[in-house]
């Protein structure tokens, strides 16, 4: 196992008012990718048993995330995946902070990638708790929550792949280059995709534009999951932990620190 950074501070040692629980926290992003990853399977599965016919949402204008889930069993299935999901998202950018800035990257840099992802994943909870309502609030988080929520993450992940590339050749963390060259690909291609989507948007073609709207809402949710799940390989890589501790800590004492296993 590679070391996360030299400079990280080792954790305390443990005292009769001050145990500690050590807890790693590779499985955070899994998680928050693999809810709403699963919900989103199980809400398609829905649909398409409904409908009697089956829809491959990636090459066929068949559905959107958003539409095919906006009522009945579906509405809750959904929510109850998504929600708890972007709840982990949330956590995810908010632990990342600690992770990067302990193993050497300049806090400013962390804390903008953080609050991406943070704001990002506040406004998924706030669109999901919304989906199946009507009205002009609904619409307009339609629209501009979810642009919110791809736009943010997706800069919230590429100041991640940065600082973990700058850190990797600082020698401050151990990237496989596997793991580099996966992210690469995946935000590329996400930038790719979202650059295809405004250029018809750009060129009026209306009857393209509701068809590459959700296409590219698909393929942008697939390779985000796919990007968390990398993240999470990369701090399992690093054996990035959690000392959560006893309530009694000492004065001043963080409650969660950051060391190798």
């Amino acid at each position: 196992m590679s070391e996360i950074a030299r400079g990280l501070v080792p954790a305390p040692m443990a005292t009769s008012e001050s145990m500690a629980v050590s807890v790693p926290l590779w499985p955070l992003p899994a998680v928050a990718a693999l809810l709403p990853a699963l919900a989103v399977v199980l809400v398609l599965t829905l649909y398409t048993g409904q409908k009697g016919v089956f829809c491959n949402p990636f090459v066929q204008d068949c559905i959107s995330i958003s539409r095919m889930a906006k009522t009945g069993l579906a509405n809750q299935v959904f929510r109850a995946g998504v929600l708890p999901g972007a709840a982990l998202q949330l956590l995810t950018w908010m632990m990342a902070v600690h992770a990067l800035a302990a193993a050497g990257l300049p806090r400013r840099q962390a804390k903008l990638m953080s609050r991406l992802g943070i704001a990002a994943a506040a406004m998924l909870v706030v669109y999901g708790s919304f989906l199946g309502s009507d009205g002009a609030a609904y619409q307009w988080l339609r629209h501009w929550g979810t642009a919110t929520y791809f736009s943010g993450t997706y800069f919230a992940m590429l100041l991640f792949a940065r600082s973990a590339e700058r850190l990797h050749r600082s020698d401050g963390l151990a990237v496989p280059r596997l793991h580099l060259v996966l992210l690469q690909i995946l935000l590329l291609f996400i930038t790719c995709v979202c650059l295809v989507h405004a250029s018809v948007l750009i060129s009026g073609e209306k009857s393209w534009v509701h068809r590459l709207e959700n296409l590219t809402e698909w393929w942008s949710a697939l390779a985000m999951t796919l990007v968390f799940l990398t993240i999470a390989d990369l701090w399992r890589r690093w054996g990035v932990r959690a000392d959560v501790r006893a309530q009694h800590a000492l004065p001043g004492q963080s409650p969660i620190a950051f060391r190798p296993e």
